[in-house]
């Protein structure tokens, strides 16, 4: 079982390893998709929003999830970058 507290949420909400990569590489190519991926998943609204808070204290356990999972994780440093390009357009 994981020590990340995202995919042990994840894993007691009952979602599977392949929806879990599926959820963490659609983070790192778009993030801003990665919102309607989890909320399409079914996880009660309380889980959610523990989920959420956590990202928000503790953003480095998205790298560390996405590392666990074997991902790359500079896709999501790609992704920061194009938007603070677009938003300083």
């Amino acid at each position: 079982m994981s020590n990340n507290p995202i995919i042990k949420i994840l894993n007691e909400s009952n979602i599977n390893e392949a929806k879990i990569k599926e959820l963490f590489k659609t983070l790192t190519e778009n993030p801003f998709m990665a919102m309607s991926v989890i909320q399409s998943m079914g996880i009660p609204p309380e889980k959610l929003k523990e989920i959420m808070g956590i990202v928000m204290t503790s953003p480095g356990t998205i790298k560390d999830a996405v590392d666990e999972l074997g991902l790359d994780f500079s896709a999501v440093e790609k992704a920061k970058d194009a938007l603070k390009d677009k938003l300083n357009q």
